[in-house]
């Protein structure tokens, strides 16, 4: 595989097809210590509803707040506000 003078390298057909990249896809080159690796970000293909639907529901309840409110997690999570005023 040959660099063109812009930087680009074409990805082949058989490896985007197995994964998943399509134009609009998101992807990344890593270094490590044997070369470089391409990390797939995101891609746009479309998923069907069923689909978000099971990953919803594999998540579901992952996430233990230990009963704290929406607004008591964003502020235990990112600290207190110091932008607001106390009253």
């Amino acid at each position: 595989m040959r660099v063109t003078e812009k930087g680009q390298v074409t990805i082949p057909k058989e490896i985007r097809d197995q994964l998943g990249i399509v134009p609009g896809s998101e992807v990344d080159f890593v270094a490590d210590a044997t070369g470089a690796r391409l990390i797939v970000l995101a891609d746009h293909r479309n998923r069907e509803p069923a689909d978000f639907k099971a990953w919803l529901d594999s998540v579901s309840g992952t996430l233990d707040t230990g009963g704290m409110t929406t607004d008591e997690y964003m502020e235990w999570l990112r600290g207190p506000r110091d932008d607001l005023d106390p009253r």
